[in-house]
């Protein structure tokens, strides 16, 4: 398979701050996401993203490559049952601009996917749904029901 890449772009009326803490802090990121990400955040360190239901699962995990607070985030992408296959291994960066006058412009980038891949139809349609999320919650107090009308 050929490698792929998936790009999302968000404006958000937030402060680079707001949105830097509800990509790292669990008890933030579970309110707009619905699990909770967790790591001490830095360079090499193992980040995880666990259900918020008290059963501790990982669902998602990876280890933390870059961290320039509150501007950028890079970590590596995989589901646990993948965790030895580094081929299923992927990367994803966020990058928080501030705009004058707007807020922030956030800008997800998952690259290293394998085109057609699982992982790659599953963030296609995830991120969307995340990022939607988490720009309502900041906006709003109050996120998306995000996976409502899922398939």
């Amino acid at each position: 398979m050929k490698p792929a890449r998936f790009v999302y772009v968000v404006y958000i009326a937030a402060t680079p701050e707001e949105t830097w803490k509800a990509l790292t802090e669990g008890q933030v990121t579970r309110q707009y996401w619905g699990h909770e990400n967790v790591s001490d955040w830095k360079p090499g360190s193992r980040w995880d993203h666990v259900r918020s239901d008290g059963s501790g699962k990982v669902l998602l995990g990876g280890t933390v490559l870059e961290v320039v607070p509150p501007r950028r985030l890079v970590i590596t992408w995989v589901a646990p049952e993948d965790a030895g296959d580094r081929t299923k291994h992927t990367r994803v960066t966020f990058e928080i601009e501030p705009v004058e006058r707007i807020g922030v412009r956030l800008t997800v980038i998952h690259d290293e996917l394998q085109d057609g891949s699982e992982m790659h139809r599953s963030i296609s349609e995830g991120w969307p749904r995340v990022l939607s999320s988490l720009k309502t919650f900041l906006e709003t107090g109050r996120p998306l029901n995000t996976w409502a009308g899922a398939k």
